[in-house]
């Protein structure tokens, strides 16, 4: 079981707690990888400049409070969030795991949902993951994933009641709707100096990968700040953590901390979308970057700018989790902030970049 990235393999820690690694990256990091959710692959493509992605995906985000809804939050207000969501396609229907939450004090988050839909806007629940399942005073974004063997998973980040320490559990069932009665175990502790969660999954060349938020908790009062830190495992249980694959950037809109919400690998070079902040005021109201692989441990984020973030409320737009279609077009779910300052799942067909 990983716990602290921070200290469980040799590395030099900056004061950004950014992690340098000790060893060389596999060369198998930096190969270009089929897509594991549509089987297109586009790894002979000419590679897209920065400014073509950059342009590309703020046109696909423009306008985004106005994409189809999907879930609507519990209640209104700030605080209230319908969100998180992770997503994929398989034979044709659609899964999509999300949480549900009310403002501290009134449940926080509260709850893990699994729905199913065949044209993935209108979605049946499925099954329902309660935070008491973790002993947890709230639970944040669940990851949705399946293994070559067609067994399903959901690793879910659940906090330690009365602190700011988060750690990842897996959920493992025959069927989606099994997870709702599966035992958890801790696969990604963390540490007493380092939250982890809001994990991103995915399984190829015969490899799970994990890009993971990470919180250093030595300063009390700046436990907000993130990095994104990646790993990978033979089983999707064991993970070797492999060090820093995105940082802020001192001085720019990310500079507080970056989030990796969703790894895309189905084309000439890994792409990623994150979630950036600026100051510790933005907490919760994150918008989205794009990022571009050296390697799969290693991303450089593009643009002074984010690519996406609502016109209304406090401008977050965050957790944007890709599908792959087969005829090359991606369909986006994202949770994004209402004009009333509650958090709401839109989604939108994005068509191929040309």
């Amino acid at each position: 079981m990983a716990s602290d990235p921070l200290a469980t393999r040799p590395q030099e820690v900056t004061a950004s707690y950014r992690v340098r690694n000790s060893e060389p990256k596999h060369s198998s990091y930096n190969r270009p990888v089929t897509s594991v959710t549509s089987g297109r692959t586009t790894a002979t493509a000419a590679t897209p400049t920065d400014d073509s992605l950059l342009a590309h995906h703020r046109r696909a985000l423009a306008d985004a409070e106005s994409a189809d809804l999907v879930v609507a939050p519990p209640d209104g207000g700030p605080g209230s969030w319908a969100g998180a969501p992770s997503a994929v396609l398989v034979d044709g229907t659609y899964y999509l795991s999300y949480r549900l939450r009310r403002p501290i004090g009134r449940g926080r988050g509260y709850a893990n949902i699994v729905a199913r839909s065949d044209g993935g806007v209108t979605f049946e629940t499925i099954a329902v993951i309660d935070k008491d399942t973790f002993g947890a005073d709230s639970i944040e974004r669940p990851a949705i994933a399946i293994t070559p063997d067609g067994r399903w998973r959901l690793y879910v980040s659940p906090n330690t009641p009365d602190t700011d320490h988060w750690r990842v559990d897996l959920l493992e069932a025959t069927t989606p709707e099994g997870l709702a009665r599966a035992t958890p175990r801790t696969v990604l502790s963390g540490s007493a100096d380092l939250a982890v969660k809001d994990p991103v999954i995915v399984f190829a060349e015969d490899q799970w990968h994990l890009w993971a938020s990470c919180h250093p908790l030595t300063d009390p009062a700046h436990t907000d700040r993130m990095t994104t830190e990646y790993a990978t495992s033979d089983d999707g249980v064991d993970w070797m953590w492999r060090g820093t694959a995105l940082a802020g950037r001192p001085g720019s809109w990310d500079a507080r901390g970056v989030r990796i919400a969703s790894v895309m690998l189905d084309g000439p070079v890994p792409v990623a979308f994150y979630d950036g902040r600026a100051t510790a005021e933005e907490n919760w109201e994150e918008r989205t970057g794009i990022a571009i692989g050296d390697s799969l441990g290693d991303f450089r984020a593009l643009g002074d700018a984010p690519v996406g973030e609502s016109a209304l409320g406090a401008h977050g737009l965050r957790y944007l989790s890709v599908v792959p279609l087969a005829d090359g077009r991606s369909r986006y779910y994202f949770e994004i902030t209402r004009a009333d300052g509650a958090h709401e799942i839109r989604t939108r067909i994005v068509p191929a970049l040309s």
